[in-house]
């Protein structure tokens, strides 16, 4: 959505508003470091796990890191053992022909009769030739199979242990992760029930939904993926350095050399991609937004005849999104032939190098190919560790977001010794009431107001004057500034809040139904209601006519906006689910401001008998549907300017009057 629409507005406390989805990239966190101890705080439940998984982790780094060191001793013996047999067949084919020896006859024997023995010497390897002189002549030598076999069982028992235990650390990691992560969506689901309403007027309820969201799922993977990769790409590092320095300090000197000049390519790289990325996800944001503002409006687009001017803007933002795009993804996309080229000038080093050095005798074969194992393995970690840095960053700032939501003022708590009534009568009294969304807008001065148990009170005046003020203080949504409010005598404050909202029944001007069937949403003012409380509430609020026609009756399953139902139909299932509830005292806000005119007379006679023996509270723009209430209080910037019954009231010709007769006219 368009982050013009992103604004913050104050609500009506029980208004449905809705959910967007806020997202941000490249954010950082403004406190790292305390925000790191307080993610160590959800994992000090686990630490045990944690050590678990860390040897695990630490256990299968060593076993790979050691594998390649074991396969170049396989190498070096394959060597050895075909050089020994071609220096045998290299001294023996120089025997007589038919030549008898003695049982072991050596090769020195030989030699010390063979006129060219230097030349035959001379061809023999240095590090060779003690070992050939010992030979048993009558014994040929051959591969050694057995010890071959060994390194190879060796190493694939290794490969085994090491991918057992990396499975397992991982196991234990997810399980960790999904435990923190149904805490922390638990801990922010209890938080938002003991949040005050105002803190929704500053926030959207997308950005509260990020959080338990976008937010705890970046968290949520970082621990997943991440805190092992730490480990092992520290533990990778040193390994392989002290792997590389075993074989040839040398070598590693070249190895190391190719790291600063691949590295300052690849920071160039990520500066500049880190621009662009961040400009697609903009303008992909705008595109987005665009394209749902076009399709949502579809019809007044076409009204207008803004077609032209709707793919003007989208042909604008498109080339924007191509360019940005186009330049990260070339930029990302260049990082990795850069890198190549310079590890495999780093290649050709080793290479000739160790050949230099396997030709003096100082290094073997199967060394210089383990060598260039663990330096192919020696970017990995390394640039794990570059991509883990920049993703705690990114987390750290999610879970900021995460701990700054969780560590928000919270309602006042509730005193132990409360009072309960029983029995409710109905008798509110507003003793002046003075209140503000902000405590320097003072917006309610010194309301006074007296309703009789029974009395059916409309309140109505211009938009702005605190009209659903009025009630989101009778429920308890907000605290008043100064002043009482009471029921029964009993100050609100001195009740709990679940008690005082259990006294009203809400029909809201906004519907709000949620995904399930239309028997879930009847009895959600009433769980245990039968199906005969049902059926008998859908009759008296004219509903059950018209569910009865939609396929599956009451089972009729309403998706997740219940587009499915026209919203006449849903403000008449609201009023029904209003009427289960059987509550002593009632709140109507526009209660029928969705339905046609003989609609809204039918549920004018429901709501007559709903509100029989009620204190019922009336919210309305349409004059004509309060006309017979006890008590209709007019209110203006926040006081009520009038009070009295309709007629009482257009005798006075006063404000209520005016307002009366701007309506009618006509």
């Amino acid at each position: 959505m368009s982050n013009k629409q992103n604004f913050k507005k104050r609500p009506q406390a029980y208004q449905n508003r809705p959910m967007r989805n806020n997202t941000s990239t490249g954010e950082k966190a403004k406190n790292f470091k305390d925000t790191i101890i307080k993610l160590m705080k959800y994992l000090t439940a686990f630490r045990w796990q944690l050590l678990t998984v860390i040897v695990f982790t630490i256990s299968s780094t060593i076993f790979a890191i050691i594998s390649p060191k074991i396969l170049g001793g396989a190498t070096n013996q394959i060597v050895k053992d075909y050089r020994d047999i071609k220096t045998y067949e290299l001294i023996t084919k120089n025997l007589p022909n038919n030549a008898v020896l003695p049982n072991n006859t050596t090769v020195n024997d030989i030699l010390n009769n063979l006129p060219n023995r230097s030349e035959i010497e001379s061809k023999i390897p240095a590090d060779q030739l003690q070992t050939v002189l010992a030979f048993n002549v009558t014994k040929k030598p051959t591969f050694h199979f057995d010890i071959i076999g060994q390194i190879i069982l060796w190493l694939i028992g290794l490969y085994l242990v090491s991918a057992v235990l990396r499975y397992l650390g991982s196991w234990i990691m997810t399980n960790i992760t999904q435990k923190i992560t149904f805490k922390m969506r638990q801990d922010i689901s209890a938080k938002i029930n003991r949040l005050p309403f105002s803190y929704f007027d500053k926030q959207t309820y997308g950005e509260v939904l990020s959080r338990i969201t976008n937010d705890v799922d970046t968290v949520s993977q970082t621990f997943n993926q991440s805190l092992s990769q730490i480990v092992s790409a520290l533990v990778m590092i040193i390994g392989i350095m002290i792997m590389m320095l075993s074989i040839s300090w040398q070598m590693t000197i070249v190895a190391l050399l190719t790291l600063p000049i691949s590295m300052s390519f690849v920071l160039v790289v990520i500066k500049k991609s880190q621009t662009q990325f961040m400009n697609q996800q903009i303008e992909l944001g705008k595109l987005n937004g665009h394209i749902e503002e076009m399709y949502a409006g579809h019809q007044v687009t076409q009204a207008f005849n803004g077609q032209a001017r709707s793919i003007k803007k989208f042909k604008t933002i498109n080339n924007k999104l191509y360019k940005s795009a186009w330049k990260s993804q070339f930029l990302s996309g260049v990082m990795w032939p850069i890198m190549d080229f310079v590890g495999n000038l780093g290649y050709v080093g080793i290479a000739v190098l160790g050949g230099w050095l396997a030709i003096n005798g100082r290094l073997q074969v199967g060394d210089i190919q383990a060598f260039i194992q663990y330096m192919r393995q020696f970017n990995q970690p390394i640039e794990q560790t570059a991509n883990i840095a920049n993703i705690l960053q990114s987390t750290a700032a999610a879970a900021e977001r995460v701990f700054e939501f969780l560590d928000e003022p919270e309602e006042a708590k509730e005193n132990k010794n409360l009072v309960k009534i029983k029995k409710v009568k109905g008798e509110i009294e507003f003793n002046n009431v003075t209140f503000g969304y902000n405590p320097d807008k003072i917006i309610i001065n010194n309301l006074s107001a007296h309703i009789k148990p029974g009395q059916r009170v409309a309140i109505v005046g211009p938009t702005g004057a605190g009209k659903t003020t009025l009630v989101n203080l009778l429920m308890r949504f907000y605290e008043i500034n100064s002043g009482t409010i009471k029921i029964d005598g009993i100050d609100i404050r001195e009740m709990k809040r679940s008690d005082v909202r259990q006294m009203f029944g809400m029909v809201l001007q906004d519907t709000w139904l949620f995904s399930g069937t239309i028997r879930d949403n009847l009895r959600y003012s009433k769980p245990d209601a039968t199906e005969d409380e049902i059926i008998a509430v859908a009759k008296e609020a004219h509903v059950d006519h018209f569910v009865r026609s939609l396929p599956g009756g009451y089972d009729m399953v309403l998706d997740e906006e219940a587009t499915n139902i026209s919203q006449g139909e849903k403000q008449l299932l609201t009023i029904a689910r209003a009427m289960l509830a059987k509550t002593p005292m009632l709140i109507l806000d526009e209660a029928t401001s969705s339905v046609d005119t003989r609609t809204e007379l039918l549920i004018q006679q429901a709501m007559d008998r709903l509100m029989k023996g009620k204190t019922s509270f009336v919210i309305a723009h349409r004059l004509s549907t309060i006309r017979n209430a006890d008590l209709i209080l007019v209110v203006k910037e926040g006081n009520i300017i009038e009070q009295g019954t309709h007629q009482e009231l257009l005798k006075q010709h006063g404000f209520y009057a005016e307002l009366y007769n701007s309506q009618f006219a006509d």
